[in-house]
């Protein structure tokens, strides 16, 4: 990962900024790595499996009715990055049809940090 790049930031639709793009790997806005993206500009979760893509005016985007669970191999994760003190104003959005959803305003918890998630087991 290039340290020296600027994070990006990844809006939602209600133009909050809910995550930050780094080289090719997003993290919260705690510096957590939640996933990354493909030169494709397809989005993976920390464990691989598929969330959706990236559009041009960096929300992630899903179709509503998407089923299958697409998995990857993970990269090696990088380490935690030092958040800006200020981030841009949003572009504005447009509007999404029913069919897509905008993940980080509707489905956040597909990205979740490699330590929590739906797949992890319960510690006893």
């Amino acid at each position: 990962m290039d340290i020296s790049e600027r994070p990006r930031p990844l809006y939602n639709t209600n133009g909050d900024c809910a995550a930050l793009l780094v080289s090719s790997n997003i993290f919260n806005r705690s510096g957590e790595w939640i996933g990354w993206v493909t030169s494709e500009n397809m989005v993976y979760d920390v464990d691989g499996i598929y969330v959706g893509w990236l559009s041009d005016e960096l929300r992630i985007l899903r179709k509503r009715s998407n089923v299958s669970e697409e998995r990857r191999e993970p990269p090696d994760p990088p380490g935690r990055i030092r958040t800006p003190a200020t981030i841009p104003l949003p572009p504005m959005m447009p509007e999404l049809p029913y069919s897509i959803i905008d993940v980080l305003d509707e489905q956040p918890e597909r990205l979740h940090t490699i330590d929590t998630g739906e797949l992890k087991e319960d510690m006893n």
